[in-house]
């Protein structure tokens, strides 16, 4: 396979607009549905799945696994799949039950699974819940509505910095004391979240404040060379070194994530979308620059195809492993430059990428390799298992849908091609 995108004439349609292309990305939606029915853990929460969609005992279960099972499985119902709104429902159950902190409000990172907890209030959690409640609400699932106001009152009251219009990262379980590290990942999911719950709710100052925090790490990545810095102090002061002695760290990896480039230029999209007419230029021009960016660093970087899942601040890759989720955030991507601007050389890239992910992470049952080494065989250094569904549900989903509203609000007003 060639490591660049191919040429393909201007006039021919794309993929997206083809009957068979469609009727495979629905089979292959309900197929990574049908992998990952077991993950509901029996006292509450999603289990943490192994290569075969069976649940790893040994593993805690976490709120942003269940957060993001809650989502997946309300889409499903959404578009139409019967038997997933009772997984979203005991997934919501989780969230409203045993993970949720009754004393001092907020969400555990995670139990189990001898009894043991992690009581770190982290905002990447907390913006899953807001997102995954939004969804179950959306899907008619109890207590959804109800859960998504209170997970939306905490982020706002417990992480929202209103001066530097961002989230701060993480606390210790009754609030007294919040970590100095601030990071970009955990905003990077609000926005998702606060798109969603904009579109639920009716409140446009979530609109409002995806579009801030979008706008500032445009700005922060428009100047460093189209890199976002993602680490920072508690004054917003950029940490390019931060974990270069653990550059695989698995939220917190050195130098430039090459995924959160083609996440966060989707992500723009989606609120220069939302926005309509207000919406400044900037939008699509920093998601244009950040994809080009994305893909110049990380696409084939070593000489094989697949994306590498780190680079230093000049673009040399740092981790090489490739990285389910990187792949298909540059197929959601991919997809909506193309919807946003029609230009052929998305669609041409949309197609290489879903060949590589067909031939090396797309497994016969549908369930996506979350790691391979940078010989494209499977690996586990920093992923093992299948834990969730979250980014490879979008993959085979999002570009059936209008770039707004968001993917729950469009599935329920029928909006699914």
């Amino acid at each position: 396979m060639s490591s660049t995108a191919e040429s393909h004439p201007s006039r021919r349609a794309r993929w997206i607009e083809q009957p068979d292309h469609r009727e495979w990305l629905r089979g292959q939606t309900a197929a990574q549905l049908r992998f990952a029915r077991g993950f509901a853990h029996p006292e509450g929460g999603a289990w943490y799945l192994d290569d075969v969609g069976a649940p790893d005992a040994s593993r805690p279960v976490a709120t942003w696994i269940t957060a993001r099972m809650a989502h997946v499985y309300s889409l499903g119902h959404l578009a139409g799949l019967p038997g997933c709104r009772p997984l979203a429902a005991a997934a919501i159950g989780g969230l409203r039950g045993r993970l949720r902190d009754d004393v001092n409000g907020g969400w555990f990172a995670s139990l189990g699974p001898a009894d043991e907890r992690d009581e770190t209030k982290a905002a990447y959690a907390h913006a899953f819940v807001v997102f995954a409640s939004s969804s179950a609400t959306m899907a008619g699932v109890p207590g959804a509505r109800e859960l998504l106001d209170e997970a939306l009152a905490v982020l706002d009251e417990r992480f929202w910095e209103e001066g530097p219009g961002l989230h701060r990262d993480s606390a210790v379980a009754d609030w007294s004391t919040f970590s100095d590290y601030r990071g970009v990942n955990a905003n990077m999911h609000a926005v998702e979240a606060l798109l969603s719950a904009a579109d639920t709710t009716g409140d446009a100052r979530w609109l409002e404040r995806a579009a801030r925090i979008t706008s500032t790490v445009l700005g922060w990545a428009a100047g460093n060379a189209w890199r976002i810095p993602e680490h920072f102090d508690p004054a917003w002061t950029p940490l390019l070194e931060h974990h270069r002695d653990q550059p695989d760290h698995p939220f917190e990896p050195y130098g430039a994530t090459v995924g959160h480039g083609l996440e966060w230029a989707r992500l723009a999209l989606h609120v220069r979308a939302a926005l309509g007419d207000a919406a400044p230029e900037s939008l699509l021009d920093g998601a244009k620059q950040l994809f080009a960016r994305a893909v110049a660093d990380g696409w084939a970087a070593d000489g094989a195809d697949g994306f590498v899942y780190t680079t230093d601040w000049s673009g040399v890759p740092v981790v090489r492993q490739r990285m389910h989720w990187v792949a298909a955030e540059a197929i959601s991507a991919a997809a909506a430059l193309s919807a946003a601007t029609g230009d052929p050389a998305y669609d041409a890239w949309y197609r290489t990428w879903w060949d590589y992910a067909v031939g090396h992470l797309v497994d016969d049952d549908g369930s996506w390799r979350h790691e391979l080494d940078p010989a494209n065989r499977p690996a586990g250094t920093v992923w093992p298992g299948r834990p969730d569904l979250y980014h490879s549900i979008h993959a085979v989903l999002l570009q059936r849908l209008p770039l707004a509203p968001s993917a729950p609000t469009a599935l329920a007003r029928g909006l699914l091609r």
